[in-house]
């Protein structure tokens, strides 16, 4: 499977130092949980094939990965080929932007609130370089993440398993969440209809979502600009709700121009 950008490498990764370059790598491998070829990461980050086997030889000796035969997997993570990674796969590049950009969002000291979209799994990559900060999810692909940085205070909500989204759900975590409540929450969507509507892919993912809307100050939602225009789902909040929506450049002008009458945008530099 192969990370599926909108954009071809840029001069960014030409010019970037190799430790910057390695903490690029890093972040694909985690957030992608399989095995690279070499070959694959060059052509990702726009460098030659040598540069790519240099980098991997300074993070193996690091204990960073795991060397395979012609390529790596992240030190101590299996390979999980479930839906959930697809979706982080897809339009990678666009939410990691996102997430880069959402990081700036916090404060030191807030206590944050981060659900299990594939996009705000990008934040959970980032958000560790703002400390201290208390961080509660439902989300267990980013225990991994967050669990990095020692001035993160980590807790999971707690839920029925769910293996297709690699997260915790039901009445349960609903109850928690009505226990408690959080500076900032950062939320993804499956899709936002013409009408500013933010939709899901089921009801009880939508009655979650709800629950943590409610929950936050500040609440911030992540949708890169491919989500927008769609119909179908099921809605669990409106545009009006969010404080801010970090997006990236590319939405029609027309719903840009009707969008920014119901939240703050916010685009994220690619």
């Amino acid at each position: 499977m192969i990370i599926e950008c909108n954009t071809e490498p840029t001069l960014y990764y030409y010019t970037m130092k190799p430790q910057e370059r390695q903490k690029e790598i890093l972040a694909i491998l985690r957030a992608m949980q399989k095995e690279f070829h070499v070959d694959e990461l060059a052509e990702i980050l726009g460098v030659s094939s040598l540069t790519i086997r240099r980098d991997l030889h300074q993070l193996f000796m690091a204990g960073a990965i795991i060397r395979t035969h012609g390529g790596c997997l992240a030190s101590g993570r299996a390979s999980m080929e479930t839906g959930y990674y697809k979706k982080v796969a897809l339009n990678f590049d666009l939410k990691q932007a996102i997430g880069k950009t959402a990081r700036h969002m916090v404060k030191s000291g807030d206590v944050v609130l981060i659900n299990d979209g594939s996009t705000t799994y990008h934040l959970a990559t980032y958000i560790g370089e703002t400390s201290p900060l208390t961080v509660y999810t439902n989300s267990l692909a980013m225990i991994a993440e967050l669990s990095r940085y020692d001035h993160v205070k980590l807790h999971i909500l707690g839920g029925e398993y769910n293996p297709d989204l690699y997260s915790l759900s039901g009445s349960l975590t609903e109850h928690m969440l009505e226990l408690l409540h959080f500076d900032t929450v950062f939320l993804g969507v499956d899709a936002i209809d013409n009408s500013g509507r933010c939709m899901v892919g089921s009801s009880d993912e939508a009655r979650l979502t709800q629950v943590m809307l409610r929950s936050g100050t500040q609440k911030i939602l992540l949708a890169d600009h491919t989500k927008t225009g769609k119909k179908g789902y099921i809605s669990y909040g409106n545009l009006n709700d969010f404080d801010i929506w970090i997006t990236t450049p590319g939405m029609k002008k027309e719903l840009m121009k009707e969008f920014n009458t119901m939240t703050h945008i916010v685009e994220a530099a690619r």
